[in-house]
């Protein structure tokens, strides 16, 4: 079974106080780099601290001319330079595994200078990072003259010296330099997800222009043409101007069929006057194999939730006649508490993959970008069972 639902990153396995080696006389590799953080702790700590101390104060002063907001903003920006490597230096000395927060970059993108102003002033990380190296500078100094001294005069006690202050440490960068947990992850994945959408809204979109200009348009200005020679033929030959009017005229049938088809693919009239389960009930007869289509909901979702559940269903209906080769198939739609849910299934030959080449992986990035859960249970052979689950939003729009 292969599930895709709403992004979210898997970091790493933290490794808890609890977990750490053991702390002995002698000096494994484990004590030595717990040495040498609390050695670099005083250096980093004072570039920090000068860092922090200079930008922040300088740009909180200017914050009455115009430069200042920016220069604080690109203070803050460097803030989070600062915790990304101090993240790094835990890591790598002290093995803690804390999360990298998510970027500022895509949250303020196209929304022009003051959104980015604004968003880059309240940032939290950044403020929290100018906060750690601030509190920094006082315990920098006190466990580097430890673990100096340590190392000459208190040699037999130094690796538990040096596990009790990095103990402290662990615990200040897991909670100063850590992300704001759901927040950010949530954060992270809204920006993926609006990415998303508008990739999906701007191929939609070249869809459509693509479709105009290669099919009712080109046959409208042939349409045209064909008029214009039945005009200049109307009293010179008057049976081949009726023959090219009446082929015209046949022209004009299947332009319309096309720009019928087109407006039903971006949104079916039917749909919006009769709800899912007529419009279900029509994309399903366009099936190579006969469905049945089975929709209990006590009242209609808002008009996006409706678009949504239609071409999922659609895109999955035209799977099953490309690809599945089934004598029969199925569609069941529900609502579940907050949740409207959608079961597609046939008994086809089975097989079908995320990155099968099927547009199941465009379909499951859509329905995330929504909150959606796209699961998908296809084995070989075995026909396929693909489960949706969208979000339900009442309807607020009045019905025609």
């Amino acid at each position: 079974m292969t599930v895709s639902s709403t992004a979210s990153s898997i970091a790493p396995p933290t490794q808890t106080d609890d977990q750490l080696p053991p702390v002995g006389f002698a000096f494994p590799l484990h004590t030595w780099k717990e040495i040498a953080y609390l050695l670099l702790n005083l250096p980093a700590a004072l570039i920090g601290f000068v860092y922090v101390s200079f930008t922040i104060f300088v740009g909180a002063g200017l914050s009455v001319t115009v430069v200042g907001l920016p220069f604080l903003a690109f203070a803050l920006a460097g803030a989070r330079l600062i915790g990304k490597f101090e993240r790094a230096r835990a890591r790598m000395f002290l093995g803690v595994q804390v999360e990298e927060p998510s970027s500022l970059n895509g949250a303020h993108r196209g929304e022009g200078m003051l959104a980015w102003l604004w968003i880059s002033l309240k940032d939290p990380v950044a403020w929290r990072t100018v906060l750690f190296s601030a509190i920094r500078l006082p315990w920098s100094v006190i466990t580097f003259t430890i673990a100096l001294v340590g190392l000459f005069v208190l040699w037999p006690v130094l690796p538990y010296m040096a596990r009790g202050l990095t103990l402290a440490d662990r615990a200040v960068v897991r909670g100063l330099l850590s992300p704001s947990d759901e927040l950010e992850r949530r954060i992270a994945e809204l920006e993926s997800d609006r990415g998303v959408v508008v990739d999906t809204a701007a191929a939609d979109l070249r869809r459509i222009e693509r479709d105009l200009h290669d099919g009712a348009q080109a046959r409208l200005v042939a349409l045209a043409m064909d008029l214009g020679l039945a005009k200049e033929k109307l009293l010179e030959d008057p049976d081949a101007a009726a023959a090219m009017v009446d082929e015209a005229h046949g022209e004009v049938k299947i332009a319309l069929q096309e720009l019928r088809d087109l407006a039903r693919g971006i949104h079916p009239a039917v749909l919006t006057d009769r709800g899912l389960d007529a419009a279900l009930s029509s994309v399903a007869s366009r099936c190579t194999a006969p469905v049945k289509v089975s929709v209990e909901l006590v009242e209609r979702p808002a008009p996006a939730i409706e678009g949504i559940a239609y071409f999922t269903v659609s895109e999955l209906l035209q799977n099953i006649s490309k690809h599945a080769q089934a004598r029969q198939a199925a569609v069941d739609v529900w609502q579940s508490a907050d949740r409207l849910l959608i079961q597609v299934s046939d008994d086809g030959r089975g097989g079908a993959r995320l990155d099968g080449g099927t547009g199941l992986a465009g379909l499951a990035e859509r329905l995330n970008a929504v909150d959606g859960l796209f699961i998908v249970d296809s084995p070989a052979g075995g026909g396929t069972n693909v489960t949706v689950e969208i979000p339900w939003r009442v309807r607020t729009t009045p019905q025609r």
